[in-house]
């Protein structure tokens, strides 16, 4: 306490202290015990201009074990054929099957539109004032007083990810990814909004009835939504297990692994990682 409170130290940090100290051939402490006794008497306080180092809440970890338990929604830009100008594509993705459950385009960011969305998403799902989460960033129509009355009145409860941390909303952000990144997706473009609605109805009748996810053993989201996935992939298994028995001598291990995933999780903790790899 006398040396971190001498003049010539007092403004130092441990960090600062303890290699000054070497270098005159004194040792008294560790970097870490200088910080203790310093903590233990009341004197480790940020004394820098900068903002103090915060510490992040992890995210709220949520787990689905059937379809219309847990949503995942975003809004993505639309170019248009006019430069500056964009339309706006809400989309609602059902985290469990991989199912756009509910879309529209917009041209405008807006509370009262994300609602009307909602409730008609649960009504078409049929999952009205079900235990629902709805997942989402922290957008301003996320967040807005209007999307939050509506999300109460149908029982839906709402989640955000981190401020800044983009890949706490990963579903929606690899679904739009898959989007634009299709040798479809108008580059230049949309002529119009009717134009745009055309296309993006398009894309989630391929999406959700052709198109073979890989996160969901390349079944369709429609199938797994539909719960007819298990017997789809147990008709693989047994695919592969004639070919093996047939031709032996060309398998050297199991066959490909294509067992039904029966929960989603979205952000979870370390120790659940651990254990889904276990």
């Amino acid at each position: 306490m006398e040396v971190c409170n001498s003049n010539e130290y007092a403004n130092l940090p441990p960090t600062q202290i303890v290699p000054r100290l070497a270098d005159k051939n004194i040792y008294l402490a560790s970097e870490s015990s200088f910080y203790r006794i310093l903590r233990e008497q009341g004197l480790l306080a940020h004394r820098n201009r900068a903002k103090a180092p915060r510490k992040i809440k992890t995210p709220t970890t949520h787990v689905a074990t059937g379809p219309n338990q847990l949503y995942s929604w975003d809004i993505t830009y639309c170019p248009t054929k006019t430069r500056g100008l964009f339309y706006y594509l809400y989309m609602v993705e059902d985290i469990y099957s991989r199912k756009i459950v509910g879309w529209e385009v917009y041209e405008k960011e807006c509370g009262q539109l994300a609602a009307d969305l909602m409730q008609r998403t649960v009504l078409s799902e049929g999952c009205f004032l079900q235990p629902l989460v709805l997942h989402s960033d922290n957008g301003s129509p996320m967040k807005s007083a209007t999307l939050l009355a509506k999300l109460d009145e149908l029982s839906i409860t709402p989640s955000r990810g981190r401020p800044r941390v983009s890949n706490d909303n990963p579903y929606s952000e690899s679904l739009f990814k898959t989007m634009k990144y299709g040798p479809t997706w108008p580059f230049s473009g949309f002529k119009s909004l009717d134009d745009a609605r055309r296309w993006v109805k398009e894309f989630v009748c391929w999406y959700n009835n052709e198109h073979r996810h890989s996160k969901i053993k390349f079944v369709t989201p429609a199938q797994r939504h539909q719960k007819i996935d298990k017997q789809i992939l147990y008709n693989r298994i047994r695919v592969y297990e004639e070919a093996k028995t047939r031709n032996s001598n060309r398998w050297s291990g199991n066959i490909r692994n294509w067992q039904h995933d029966k929960c989603v999780w979205l952000n979870p903790d370390k120790k659940q990682d651990m254990n889904r790899a276990a």
